[in-house]
């Protein structure tokens, strides 16, 4: 039996929900993801917003799966 094909979209690496777009925040004022190695996460709108909110210290964050 063939497999079911994967969702079209891509997958939020917070909350895993198969969406069209995901963002990624990687330069603000006293914040810069593009010199530190890290591991690149994508979120869904979402949770960016809540990831943005928590970033600046306005409401909870929740971890990457």
């Amino acid at each position: 039996m063939p497999e079911a094909p994967e969702p079209a979209g891509q997958r939020c690496d917070f909350c895993g929900a198969v969406v069209p777009t995901v963002r990624r925040v990687a330069l603000d004022q006293d914040y810069d993801r593009l010199v530190k190695p890290h591991r690149e996460l994508y979120a869904c709108a979402p949770c960016s917003e809540r990831k943005e909110r928590s970033r600046l210290g306005l409401g909870p964050d929740r971890t990457p799966r």
